[in-house]
């Protein structure tokens, strides 16, 4: 058979790739011949070829009879350089780039298939005749045939469906509209009748009783009945991935990460330059009111027992000017049982100015009001606690559950100072109304840190509806004010002039902001005004909007950015929320959106523990953990048994076998000796904090599951702060902390090393009796390995000790050694050459000290033949705790984890070796055998 040349011309039309291109304007039918006519991918725009064409020389002009003419060398080599730098112009004139390469990079996956309604608009119209000219295949997924049998049945069913759903739909509004029109007219009727001017009613607020969620629209009701929808739920799905709808976290769908990778553009905006913005408005509100006496004996209850938040430093906070952030607690037994981090708010009663200080105007008559703003991991216990508090004073508070009247968003970054000023414009009449707190805020015109302001500041005022100006304009810097008065408002921070209470806490005010008027009134009217002016606010339309912002710093990284938290109207948080993201930044581009994952791991490079995952000692912790637990297991369990760690059959060297423990789990249980459930590893969570009264949690129970044992391992590992555990180190009575309590520590690895959830946290190992100190004996004894013996070593605690670099643990030696033996000494005058020889060689003996200043210090041998010449991680007895994050983090620049000790065996080895060993730890990996030295510090 002959064979084809597929490079020939005679190719049928339909068995190439790609058809032709479609004839030029100036072409007659005679050249549009199959014959003459070029490929598609020899049709190419001729100025971009000629861009790219580089000419060059030939090596044959510089020979001249077989040698080599240097004149017309180097005249060759300047007419490629020239043509070189042209080729380069004429291609950057050119703009060679095509449209689907000139997209953001947060839209380049999603223009991959060259589809032009993905790219942006200003570049559809370059895409389509870059299409046109390339002769680029596209597909359109409406008008696409179906292949099969089945998906074309499928594609008429869908037809006839929707065919019938819109006649369905014809008739429900016909009968809507002539419903509507006879309700109207007799609402009429009965207003001309009896003249009485109706409202529309307000959403019911019950006390002592959890209240319903916003009832959604009919379109998304079937979607939300096991779980509630954010404020910004539409925005966030086409963006982020979101909880998987069957399994929503803490009866919330929750965005989980933005859909590109974001990681290190998070990292450089929350720190460097840029803005990240959160919506939290699945975090709780609750209400409490009552007699300033009564709250404060149940704030007391709660554990907020410190004199200073009740004394004259406490003043702000009890006015209502300052925030109060801390972990709250509940009795359990003897001893208390945290329930996790909340931020306290009051609401200012009357102007402090006008308040006589010597003379209070009876307190305990006067009726106050705050809000506990917490995490919904713990807001069912909370709330609970709560009503046991409040039933036991005389006269009796009361509590509202305000989740969804509440919302709130979250910003962090350089940026945010300067956002927020560009969305929020104050509400105010008429000049000379504005109020207090709506002018300090506009005055924070060049702050880029939230943390330089005063601790747990606070702002309350109300703020225009931010669709009157839309999209935000950047602020001007020149309207701020000068450097010296922001640093004096800074300083002095009057926010206590002219206070007065804020609207936030109205039930009036929050309903009347919710009456914001619709998006087709806003259209219309800037359709009436001239084009790129902001609209004027109309008080009966336009409501104003009460915020509160609260301002905070990390507590653990001085140095770090703070965070803005905006607190608003539920149903105000959309508007608010479309601003943010619209907001030029003055450092280029928008505000970026973060999900649940850039918040832990914002908090991670701060240093910060995060809730509930990094706080195993409380309920909301421990069923995180037991979450995690599950979702570890299952992914275990889809591996294949090639690709995943036996925990049976790890060496762990001196002939140690299996795992500590289960390596899918931080098992405190093990830890402590206490008794697990059955299969606990495979066990779902206990059930979630409900929604409202006729939500049931869907959340399926996996069979296994023993919930009584999991709650009794829960109740008895408790967790203290960083101030109960320095009170126990400081007390001279060598108090104890309650049996199986655990304490949060932060871990930074001193050489190598980089954590993961679930790695094994060690102490140093204990010297047995009677061992010989690194510093007398003279040489390092030679021991049998430990593998054959089936011992650790007696020297393995020097061995870990001999990781630590000699500048941090002989600082002060080498610092006065050196500077003596940094030079030779002087020779004495008419000494003799053995004299000589013998300083010389002294001097060269005692100044090597110095250049060992980052080598490690002389001790003995670390085994060479277990794990390859690293030390063995101690024995069981020596655990402490697990690892609950970890990482390698970017602000520091070496590895890092977030952990959970036993506060028991943490204080013992601090009393028994001191600050400078008793915070030494290894840190080791589940399913591995080499540990690495870390130092850890209570947070």
């Amino acid at each position: 058979m002959e064979r084809k040349n597929p490079s020939s011309t005679s190719t049928a039309p339909e068995l190439r790739k790609r058809k032709d291109p479609p004839p030029g304007p100036n072409s007659s039918k005679k050249n549009q011949s199959s014959d003459s006519r070029p490929p598609g991918r020899v049709f190419k725009r001729v100025k971009f070829q000629d861009a790219r064409n580089i000419r060059t020389q030939l090596s044959d002009v510089a020979l001249e009879d077989g040698k080599l003419d240097l004149q017309k060398f180097l005249n060759a080599r300047e007419f490629e350089i020239k043509a070189l730098e042209t080729s380069m112009r004429k291609c950057k004139a050119a703009n060679a780039t095509r449209a689907f390469q000139q997209v953001p990079r947060a839209m380049r996956r999603r223009t991959a298939s060259h589809n032009v309604k993905r790219i942006p608009k200003r570049l559809r119209d370059k895409a389509k005749r870059e299409q046109v000219e390339d002769n680029t295949p596209t597909v359109d997924a409406r008008k696409r045939r179906p292949r099969t049998t089945r998906a074309r049945i499928r594609a008429e069913t869908a037809k006839r469906l929707n065919i019938l759903a819109a006649k369905k739909k014809r008739k429900q509004l016909q009968k809507a509209s002539a419903d509507d029109a006879a309700a109207v007219s007799g609402e009429i009727k009965n207003k001309l009748i009896s003249g009485v001017q109706t409202r529309q009613a307000r959403p019911k607020i019950r006390r002592n009783t959890l209240n319903d969620p916003p009832k959604p629209k009919t379109k998304f009701r079937k979607r939300q009945v096991n779980k509630t929808w954010l404020p910004t739920h539409l925005w966030h799905a086409k963006r982020a991935t979101m909880t998987e709808p069957g399994k929503p976290l803490w009866r919330f769908a929750i965005p989980l990460t933005p859909t590109e990778k974001c990681y290190r553009p998070t990292h450089r905006a929350s720190g460097q330059k840029g803005v990240v913005v959160w919506d939290m408005s699945y975090m709780s509100t609750i209400g409490l009111y009552g007699t300033e006496e009564g709250v404060e004996r149940v704030l007391k209850a709660l554990g907020l027992t410190q004199q200073s938040i009740w004394g004259n430093r406490g003043r702000s906070w009890r006015a209502g000017t300052r925030s109060w952030t801390g972990v709250l607690s509940k009795p359990k037994g003897e001893s208390r049982r945290n329930i996790g981090p909340a931020t306290i708010i009051w609401n200012p009663e009357v102007p402090m100015e006008d308040v006589d200080t010597e003379q209070p105007a009876s307190p305990k008559k006067s009726q106050r009001q705050l809000f506990i703003h917490v995490h919904p991991s713990c807001f069912l216990e909370l709330f609970n606690e709560l009503l046991k508090l409040v039933k036991m004073q005389a006269p009796q508070p009361h509590v509202e559950d305000l989740r969804f009247e509440i919302g709130s968003i979250r910003l962090t970054g350089p940026g945010s100072t300067e956002t927020l000023l560009g969305v929020l414009q104050p509400y105010y009449d008429s000049v000379g109304t504005e109020e207090c707190h709506g002018r300090i805020f506009k005055s924070l015109v060049g702050v880029t840190n939230p943390a330089s302001l005063p601790k747990d500041a606070l702002l309350s005022f109300s703020a225009r509806d931010p669709r009157l100006l839309y999209p935000p304009r950047p602020i001007n810097p020149t309207n701020g004010i000068a450097e010296s008065d922001l640093l004096k408002i800074m300083t002095e921070w009057p926010v206590e002039r002219g206070l007065g209470p804020s609207g936030l806490f109205s039930r009036d005010a929050r309903f009347r902001a919710s009456q914001l008027p619709p998006q087709k009134t806003i259209n219309r009217r800037k359709g009436l005004d001239t084009p790129e002016k902001a609209l004027e606010v109309i008080t009966a339309v336009d409501p104003p909007i009460p915020v509160v912002l609260l301002a905070s710093r990390p507590a653990t990284d001085g140095q770090a950015q703070g965070t803005w938290t905006l607190l608003a109207p539920w149903k105000c948080i959309l508007p608010i929320w479309h601003s943010l993201m619209r907001y030029p930044l003055s450092t280029g581009g928008n505000p970026r959106f973060g999900g649940l994952d850039e918040l832990r791991q914002v908090a991670y490079e701060h240093g910060a523990p995060w809730f509930p995952g990094d706080f195993p000692g409380t309920d909301a912790g421990w069923n995180w953990e037991i979450e995690q637990r599950v979702k570890r297991n299952r992914d275990w369990d889809r591996r294949p048994k090639s690709k995943r760690v036996e925990w049976k059959s790890l060496d762990r060297g001196a002939g140690r076998k299996g795992e500590v423990g289960d390596g899918l789990s931080c098992d405190f249980e093990h830890l402590f000796g206490l008794p697990k459930g059955d299969d606990s590893s495979k066990s779902t969570a206990p059930v979630e904090a409900e929604a409202g009264p006729q939500r049931q949690n869907p959340a399926s129970v996996e069979k296994g599951q023993d919930s009584s044992a999991l709650a009794s391992t829960m109740s008895v590992i408790p967790q203290i702060t960083k101030a109960a555990f320095h009170t126990f180190l400081a007390s001279s009575n060598l108090d104890k902390p309650p049996t199986h309590s655990i304490i949060t520590v932060q871990l930074t690895f001193i050489t190598r090393g980089v954590a993961s959830s679930c790695a094994r946290i060690y102490r140093l190992p204990t010297r047995p009796a009677g061992a010989v100190l690194p510093s007398t004996q003279t040489e390092v004894p030679v021991t049998m390995p430990p593998s054959v013996r089936g011992l650790l070593p007696d020297e393995l605690r020097d061995q870990w000790l001999r990781q630590l670099p000699v500048k941090s643990a002989h600082a002060n030696v080498i610092s006065q050694r050196g500077k003596r033996l940094s030079h030779a000494p002087r020779m004495p005058p008419g000494a003799g050459i053995q004299t000589r020889k013998a300083l010389l060689a002294k001097s060269l003996t005692e100044t090597e000290l110095p250049s060992t200043v980052e080598r490690p210090c002389h001790g003995p041998a670390t085994n060479q033949l277990d794990v390859d010449g690293y030390p063995l991680c101690p024995d069981e007895g020596d655990l402490i705790g697990f690892v609950t994050t970890g990482a390698f983090s970017m602000s520091k620049g070496k590895g890092t984890a977030i952990g959970s000790i036993s506060a028991g065996k943490a204080l013992e080895t601090f009393r028994a070796t001191g600050a400078r060993e008793g915070t030494l730890c290894i840190v080791r990996n589940a399913g591995e055998r080499v540990g690495w030295l870390a130092r850890w510090e209570a947070v």
